[in-house]
């Protein structure tokens, strides 16, 4: 653990060289440093009990959280009644990752929500199904643009879920929920 000792008083102490107010850990948090970053994500994100539950597996999440490849397998547990992909599974696979992305490529001075989202069913899914999402400069550009002045800003993007052949299965639009926080200036 770290090693408190006196720093000038005013409710205020030294912890390895960093001032901290007293009664504040001084000891770093391992699980912390463990689900950090997008390498962190993507483990907390394999442990996820939604994905889990589904079979949805994280198979890439790029250091700046631009590119990410998810998959799911077919599994007695996600199969439906007439034995292909469960459509409740195909959109779980789909879900948190454009608002994920975007709020990392972002920061903290912006609101981002998922908003809605459709499905269109294009073929039976069989076998493991992939879906690859990919958030642009042009994109990120575009939302910064659209709520420079505190505006709110529902941008819509699509991901497509194949199968092992490449073929569409599914076809997901999410409308995402984006704005600049009260007071915030644009940099």
């Amino acid at each position: 653990g770290g090693v408190l000792f006196a720093g000038g008083g005013r409710g205020r102490c030294r912890v390895r060289g960093r001032v901290r107010r007293y009664g504040e850990r001084a000891m770093s948090n391992p699980l912390k440093k463990l689900f950090s970053g997008a390498a962190g994500l993507r483990r907390g994100l394999l442990l996820y009990g939604p994905f889990l539950g589904a079979g949805v597996r994280v198979e890439e999440l790029s250091a700046d959280f631009r590119r990410v490849r998810v998959s799911m397998g077919m599994h007695w547990y996600n199969r439906n009644y007439v034995g292909t992909h469960f459509g409740g599974s195909l959109y779980s696979m789909t879900d948190p990752f454009y608002m994920l992305m975007l709020m990392n490529n972002l920061g903290r001075d912006y609101i981002v929500w998922d908003k809605s989202a459709t499905i269109d069913f294009l073929r039976p899914g069989k076998g493991r199904v992939f879906a690859e999402f990919e958030l642009t400069q042009a994109m990120i550009d575009e939302v910064k643009a659209a709520t420079a002045g505190g505006e709110k800003y529902l941008p819509t993007w699509e991901v497509t879920v194949r199968d092992g052949a490449g073929e569409a299965v599914a076809r997901v639009e999410k409308v995402l929920y984006v704005r600049r926080k009260a007071g915030e200036k644009q940099s």
